[in-house]
């Protein structure tokens, strides 16, 4: 635990929380928010962080991140990457098991745990893996300090595929805690694979990935994963959808309650297959970008509450990497130094509203994991915090980036907004470009 916190009077900010908007001041002490009181005044001594024109947002929780540490860390660690993801006003992440080795055992995984005690500039939690063969060591998590359960229905990133009938049975059935699924069914991939890779040779051109990883193996596979969670009663979370057709397995409505519960991905929202042509391999990843009426469709879900959060499935690899044929350039990208930048520009464009996006990036995501003391701006809970200018523009620049990998996706986009300041438990470790000396985060409780 942190000692010696400052305390801060953050004055006249527009705060944007619980579905509405107001002109307030917000007292910070302790790592909590003390007070919250549009008339009170900064006791003495307490540092003011003049927010006049800027608006205070509770800091985005991703629930998806790849940070590629431990055995992975020439495309990232666990300290550039929540660095950059606190620039980017992200206070808290969940961190995937597909490193090297895999997170597929209690003692592996407080290893993490340490390394993330040492290094990470966020709060964290960090994902048990399942395998065919570890049932046993998930019923061990304990849900009050772990987020969750991943599970590979889909192989991605790593040797983690979960594909045997039995296996995910008993994981659905004994995790003790939340169980998250990447959703493709593999055999229908592969196949096309061989199909694709007879008609165009190894450099399949990028635009022919979402044909490759289709709608119907993202439906086969969520569809999967419902169907098991129904009969097990297991609590179900389905990571980065992509299709209109999965839609339909997921109930509209407030997140609180639900038993099966969906994500979608800020690239997923913003890019659609005609970037292709522009972007290539640098937007590759599973499940793929697919088609503009899937990504509107997606919108849509989220505006309705079929789908319940926002996340962003950074998952970093070398540059140099995305300039390989289709086969060997691999699936993913980084985003936590612009999510928020992408989804305040969404709304700049009329899709979502800032309440929107304050419910779907940090309520409802604490509420679906259950996490204890954050989310929200409250009296009492610790003081994740963001600040933004909404009407401050800013280049994405390949100098600015602050990922080890070094590029980003959004390079050369003008966002209409600029993250100002980040208060990660009540420390403010960003602010006007600058970070404050290095703290560690605190490690995500569950109130399970």
């Amino acid at each position: 635990m942190s000692v010696n916190r400052k305390s801060y009077f953050i004055s006249q900010a527009t705060m944007v929380n619980e579905g509405s908007q107001s002109l307030t001041n917000v007292l910070v002490e302790d790592g909590r928010i003390a007070k919250i009181d549009a008339e009170m005044s900064a006791p003495e001594g307490v540092e003011v962080i003049d927010a006049h024109g800027l608006h205070l947002l509770p800091g985005f929780i991703d629930d998806q991140v790849h940070f590629r540490e431990p055995g992975l860390t020439a495309k990232a660690d666990i300290g550039t990457e929540s660095k950059a993801a606190v620039a980017g006003g992200t206070t808290s992440f969940m961190e995937m098991p597909n490193v090297k080795p895999p997170t597929v055992t209690i003692d592996l995984l407080e290893q993490k745990y340490a390394i993330g005690a040492e290094k990470s500039w966020a709060n964290y939690s960090f994902y048990f893996g399942g395998t065919n063969d570890n049932v046993e060591e998930i019923k061990k998590v304990n849900p009050k300090n772990v987020c969750g359960v991943k599970v590979f229905m889909g192989s991605s990133t790593g040797n983690m595929l979960v594909d045997q009938e039995e296996a995910l049975r008993g994981i659905f059935t004994h995790s003790p805690t939340i169980i998250a699924t990447h959703c493709e069914d593999t055999p229908m991939i592969k196949e096309r694979e061989a199909q694709w890779l007879e008609k165009f040779g190894e450099d399949i051109p990028a635009e022919e990935h979402p044909k490759i990883r289709f709608h119907e193996a993202c439906y086969k596979s969520s569809s999967m994963a419902v169907k098991l969670a129904k009969e097990t009663g297991a609590r179900l979370h389905i990571l980065h959808i992509t299709t209109a057709d999965e839609l339909e397995l997921f109930e509209p409505g407030p997140v609180k309650g639900k038993q099966i519960t969906a994500e979608a991905c800020t690239h997923h929202l913003w890019f659609s297959d005609k970037d292709y042509a522009e972007k290539g391999h640098y937007i590759k990843c599973n499940p793929a970008i697919k088609t503009q009426a899937d990504r509107d469709a997606v919108r849509q879900a989220l505006i309705d509450g079929r789908i319940d959060v926002v996340a962003t499935d950074h998952a970093p690899h070398l540059e140099e990497e995305k300039h390989n044929p289709y086969f060997s350039a691999p699936a993913g990208l980084p985003q936590v130094q612009k999510s928020l930048n992408v989804l305040l520009d969404l709304v700049e464009q009329g899709v979502f509203t800032l309440e929107q996006v304050v419910e779907k990036m940090a309520h409802n995501v604490a509420d679906l994991f259950e996490i204890d003391g954050r989310g929200y701006i409250r009296e009492g809970y610790w003081a994740d915090l963001v600040l933004v200018d909404l009407n401050k523009p800013h280049v994405d620049k390949k100098e600015d980036v602050l990922y080890k990998c070094g590029w980003s996706p959004w390079e050369g986009h003008e966002f209409t907004n600029t993250v100002i300041g980040t208060f990660v438990s009540g420390e403010l470790k960003y602010y006007k470009g600058e970070f404050a000396e290095f703290t560690p985060g605190e490690r995500l409780l569950f109130d399970r």
